[in-house]
This record gives C-alpha cells, structure tokens and sequence, in this order.
C-alpha cells in the first residue's frame, strides 16, 4: 500500500526532503541560496522552515530544521514521509566533526530495546496465563522472520491437537 502511494506521489513529481544537521552548519543558508534569497542575514531556525521549489521538473518541499542540541531529540519527528535526507556538515568546524558523527550514526540507528528492558517494560513476567517469548527481528532484512513463525506454530500444535 505504501509503495503504490509512494509511486502515486511521484507521478506528481513531488518530493520532500529533510535538511539537518548541528547548528551552524550551513542548512539554512543552502535552502536561502536555493531558493536565490539573500544569504547574508541568516539567523539560527527555531523550529523548521519549509521552502518549496520547482527544479527539473519537480517540486521540491525542503524542510530546514533547526540543529540546537534542544531541538535534535525531536529529529526524528521529522522523518515521517520524507524522500531525502540531507545531512550538513560544516567543513571547517573541527572541533564538533565527533559530534556530527554521533548525531547522524545516532539519527540512523534503530532504538532496538534488550530482551530484558523490553520483558520489564512490558511487564511480561506478570503474565502466567499465556506462553509468551521475545525474539529479535528484522522486517527490513528478515532476521529471525522464520524462527519466530516456527515458534508460532510449534506454541499453537502444543496447544491445540493432542498428537
């Protein structure tokens, strides 16, 4: 369903595409060249700016969002049906090229919880009246897709038929 909406979309040549990265590194001061304004009063994004260009034929809605450490946790929030990410990175800034890495590894990393914070989160040793099991998977790269089908199954044949 998704990809026929996807493809739906781009029939209408639309795209959008996310613009982050720290504070001060140029995001903004792209989209206002882009967008052929002036690039000499630029003051830091509190929030997101959306800008919205056509460009060989698509139309482009790019969101510049603020890089301050207050806003960064909320990134994510972001990501939602975006095409594109653009990841800005500021050359010259030395000092914080540690901090860029940790923010785009840690932007790009899945928040997979351990067997054991999610068995407490859940609170799954309360439940005596089900059999139950956590396992990792993966729907993007099938990881642990079929074992937990045969657990499926095998828990349903234990329960249901008596040979």
């Amino acid at each position: 369903m998704l990809s026929i909406l996807r493809k739906a979309r781009l029939k209408d040549k639309e795209m959008r595409i996310l613009m982050l990265g720290l504070d001060n590194a140029g995001k903004t001061t792209i989209v206002k060249k882009i967008m052929d304004e002036d690039v000499h009063s630029v003051s830091p994004t509190l929030g997101f700016i959306i800008k919205t260009i056509e460009y060989e034929g698509y139309k482009l809605n790019i969101w510049d969002v603020g890089g301050q450490k207050t806003l960064r946790t909320y990134w994510k929030n972001y990501f939602e049906k975006t095409d594109t990410l653009i990841w800005v990175v500021d050359s010259t800034d030395r000092q914080r090229i540690d901090d860029c890495r940790r923010e785009l590894k840690g932007l790009l990393q899945e928040e997979a919880r351990t067997r054991t914070t999610l068995g407490a989160g859940l609170e799954l040793d309360s439940i005596t009246t089900h059999k139950w099991a956590i396992m990792a998977c993966s729907a993007m790269t099938g990881l642990n897709l079929e074992e937990g089908l045969r657990w499926v199954i095998q828990d349903a044949r234990d329960r249901l038929f008596l040979f």
